[in-house]
């Protein structure tokens, strides 16, 4: 799917494949730009971000519940001086009276983007295909580029990643190793970090592989910016050397009657002292949340290294970076260069 519809001038934002190396680096620099701006809290930054989208709307589109992702999206839009409408799955016809073709019609036609957190890829393709506005995915069960941006701004902050060396490999020393389920989460973190010219490695229980179109694309940026893209089944051979291990649930949102069978899938798979031990010293622990204990102990989840809720807290400046760059500017990324 691409991020452009049959309308030059509209632009959506579904995957971080869809970005050039250049567009998904701005896309971090504009999250970091707001965070500065939100810290420093000055109050004339605040007014004339607050004048981009005084008297508009943002609808937030929501058939999965969340906590980090509609705080972050209701925030962004007040930022910007929108306001946000909350649209969760017993508030809207959507997909009971209504088709999603007249939803998505009826909806953009009275708001600045839509915020879709949804179940299937296929329902964001349908939104971007008739909506007059901006679709800027807050979840599907293939992407998360959201999380993705967030989570590169976690790690330059942490390591001091300077994004001007992006495509001179001058990043790749630096390893992130996903231990865990091939979901979302990883398809866009698994490109964003490569984009950016770190190195990955993915170790998925025997059985579980990553979706075949994430790891062509993969293999090509990481040829492209110097780095290196690995697939394993050995947790341990992940974590060794690794500056960053993350991991998500195990048991995805929809997924619970399956819970036991999961668990024992993914034995071994826990990041705990074990898997810490062969990490670089100065490792960096981090989780989009929720958290259980299967995926992480509480030693690394709430120890020295983890960095968990600097994460969450960066969820909001991803989606300032978002509507500023596919509502305010319309897409056009080389204007904020």
């Amino acid at each position: 799917m691409s991020t452009t519809t049959s309308s030059s001038s509209l632009r959506h934002f579904v995957s971080i494949k869809d970005l050039s190396d250049e567009e998904f680096k701005i896309l971090v620099q504009r999250a970091q730009h707001f965070k500065n701006i939100f810290k420093a809290n000055k109050t004339n930054d605040f007014q004339s971000n607050h004048l981009k989208l005084l008297g508009k709307t943002v609808a937030l589109i929501f058939t999965k519940r969340s906590t980090r992702t509609r705080i972050s999206t209701e925030g962004a839009a007040a930022f910007f001086g929108a306001q946000p409408m909350f649209l969760g799955k017993e508030d809207i016809q959507l997909g009971v009276n209504e088709s999603f073709y007249d939803t998505t019609k009826v909806v953009s036609s009275m708001v600045s983007c839509i915020f879709a957190r949804v179940n299937r890829h296929e329902d964001i393709q349908a939104l971007c295909k008739d909506s007059s506005v901006p679709i800027i995915n807050s979840l599907c069960d293939k992407f998360h580029p959201l999380q993705a941006v967030c989570d590169l701004l976690t790690i330059i902050e942490n390591f001091d990643i300077s994004l001007d060396s992006l495509n001179k490999g001058g990043n790749s020393k630096l390893k992130v190793a996903w231990i865990g389920d091939a979901n979302n989460v990883i398809n866009d973190m698994s490109i964003a970090c490569l984009k950016l010219g770190l190195s990955v490695s993915i170790a998925t229980p025997p059985g579980i592989e990553m979706d075949s179109e994430i790891v062509n694309e993969a293999n090509v940026i990481a040829e492209r910016n110097g780095a290196t893209f690995e697939l394993t089944h050995d947790s341990l051979k992940a974590s060794t050397g690794a500056s960053i291990l993350v991991t998500d649930t195990f048991v995805s949102m929809g997924e619970e009657f399956a819970k036991q069978a999961k668990l024992k899938q993914f034995e071994g798979f826990q990041i705990n002292k074990e898997l810490t031990a062969v990490a670089d010293p100065n490792f960096k622990f981090m989780h989009c949340l929720p958290r259980h204990n299967e995926e992480v102990s509480d030693d690394v989840f709430y120890g020295e290294h983890s960095i968990v809720f600097e994460e969450a807290e960066n969820r909001l400046y991803a989606a300032m970076s978002a509507i500023d760059v596919f509502v305010t500017n319309k897409g056009d990324f080389m204007h904020l260069k």
